[in-house]
């Protein structure tokens, strides 16, 4: 897989659309980000995943997955090795990337209480 094939398969699902964030390509549903290509010259695509969503696909393709070094990373951004990955692999990290933005999206906003200073 290659960037081009990122791109195909992020703008697939429903809603999605291209930007930009400092300089790189993002995919984005709902006004917010769940992909970006942040790190293409390096040969990785990037998912914003949960914690647990991040470490199942690390355990199960340490070759394929890794955390974003940092402090993105410890929160579940994801780097996916691009020639690594095949379509079916590439597409269902994508879908969860995606699948957890929508929720993320859909869940009710709270109203923040203002304190008094």
């Amino acid at each position: 897989m290659n960037a081009k094939d990122f791109r195909r398969i992020a703008l697939s699902f429903d809603g999605a659309v291209a930007g930009e964030h400092m300089g790189s390509a993002d995919f984005r549903v709902g006004g917010h980000i769940f992909a970006t290509l942040a790190h293409e010259k390096e040969g990785y695509g990037n998912l914003m995943l949960g914690p647990d969503e991040q470490a199942e696909l690390v355990d199960e393709m340490p070759t394929i997955f890794q955390p974003v070094p940092g402090g993105w990373g410890k929160l579940g951004s994801t780097h996916v090795r691009l020639a690594a990955a095949d379509e079916d692999i590439l597409a269902a990290a994508l879908q969860t990337a995606y699948r957890l933005r929508v929720t993320k999206n859909n869940k009710p906003k709270t109203a923040k209480k203002k304190t008094m200073q």
